[in-house]
């Protein structure tokens, strides 16, 4: 496979030599000639030395992520150690009655822009960068090697595509097509997955643990789940014993889902509220006061010129959530914008309790499940942050 020469410019080395996946635009100075999007580059310092292997995309901010800090060749072989080891992890993942989960994570599995989720015996894969894109013929084997897989679906149809040049692609890669519903299982619950409609891949598997929390202390409380999607929340919340449940959401199609998420766990939807309206507007408008209300909303920032606009979002969600809670009752609320760190985003919630003229305690900090792991070199990775909140 040709790979292409990269040179940066003075003292630009020192991410790369931090291991940190990225490389900016503004820190090359040289491409060789000839060059495509998604070629595999060779990296060296403005003094020649080399610091790595990574692909190249020259119109995209993050022009270069690294796949290797040595000189090795980037091969079939390659990428059956790396998805090995990120399998290895997953085996040894004890998940109690989940036939879900995240196989690989992205820069987290030092596997930049690609991600592969499993639902039951299907993958669903985003290819979400050119040169993953490209390399696809020495990976993809990788899967179709795993044992009960009867099909892998490709599922790209975000933005991120398009920043990187690459068109939209949905459609069966390997193997059988999914049907339009899986049914999975997570910790004795059931949800109906929609892999081909639904968002991202499906289903929010990196709230595994933040909904089994949520189940833990709904008993006897009156819950609103916003931005409920399909119910995960809802549901949990119910299984843990909560009076009454209401789902937020803008989609009706997500709602519809939600009401039979609630008839799959053997709940009456009759006896709880499904409203399809806009969360910051229901939030204003509903006199009803809770004990416990989920705050799950979209990522805010999809880039850094996002994050004052996103911080007033999340501020103002977090403030309306406040005032409807009953003294004593739970703020569970969370970011999965990477642009937002864990610091800036208590430092908004901090901001939204003074506003709101209430004394809030952070009873726990909680993140992503151990089936979507961080690389320490690439703290961007850490995009989803969750505050449990008490109004004392």
């Amino acid at each position: 496979m040709k790979e292409v020469k990269v040179i940066l410019k003075e003292s630009r080395e020192k991410p790369v030599l931090a291991f940190h996946p990225w490389i900016y635009s503004g820190a090359i100075d040289l491409i060789e000639d000839d060059f495509k999007a998604g070629d595999v580059v060779r990296v060296h310092s403005a003094k020649g030395n080399f610091l790595g292997k990574g692909y190249l995309n020259p119109h995209s901010e993050i022009a270069i992520r690294m796949l290797t800090f040595q000189d090795e060749a980037i091969d079939e072989t390659f990428f059956k150690e790396k998805f090995g080891m990120a399998f290895r992890l997953r085996a040894g993942i004890p998940e109690a009655g989940t036939n879900a989960c995240r196989l690989v994570n992205g820069e987290g599995d030092f596997l930049p822009g690609l991600v592969v989720d499993r639902y039951d015996r299907y993958l669903v894969i985003q290819v979400l960068t050119a040169g993953m894109e490209k390399l696809k013929p020495c990976w993809l084997g990788c899967l179709k090697d795993l044992e009960g897989i009867r099909g892998i679906y490709q599922k790209d149809d975000s933005e991120r595509r398009r920043f990187e040049g690459l068109d939209r692609c949905v459609e069966t890669v390997c193997g059988e097509e999914p049907p339009a519903f899986i049914e999975i299982r997570e910790r004795g619950m059931k949800f109906i997955v929609d892999v081909k409609e639904g968002q991202k891949t499906g289903f929010f598997l990196d709230q595994r643990e933040n909904r089994h929390l949520a189940r833990r202390i709904a008993g006897g409380k009156n819950v609103l789940n916003a931005f409920a999607y399909t119910g995960g929340f809802s549901v949990a919340c119910l299984l843990g014993g909560a009076k009454r449940v209401t789902s937020v959401e803008s989609s009706e199609a997500a709602l519809n889902a939600c009401a039979s998420n609630f008839e799959l766990n053997g709940q009456d939807p009759k006896d709880h509220v499904f409203a399809r309206e806009d969360v910051f507007d229901y939030l204003r408008q509903d006199p009803v006061r809770y004990d416990l209300i989920v705050l799950d909303p979209p990522a805010f920032a999809k880039s850094k010129s996002d994050v004052e606009k996103a911080a007033r979002g999340y501020k103002d969600i977090n403030l309306q959530a406040m005032k409807r809670l009953n003294p004593g009752g739970l703020l569970f609320t969370f970011s999965c914008s990477n642009y937002i760190s864990p610091e800036l985003f208590q430092k908004i919630v901090f901001g939204a309790a003074k506003d709101a003229r209430v004394r809030l305690q952070i009873i726990e900090k909680t993140s992503h499940p151990s089936d979507h792991p961080i690389s320490v070199f690439h703290p961007e990775g850490e995009y989803l942050k969750g505050l449990l909140c008490r109004v004392a």
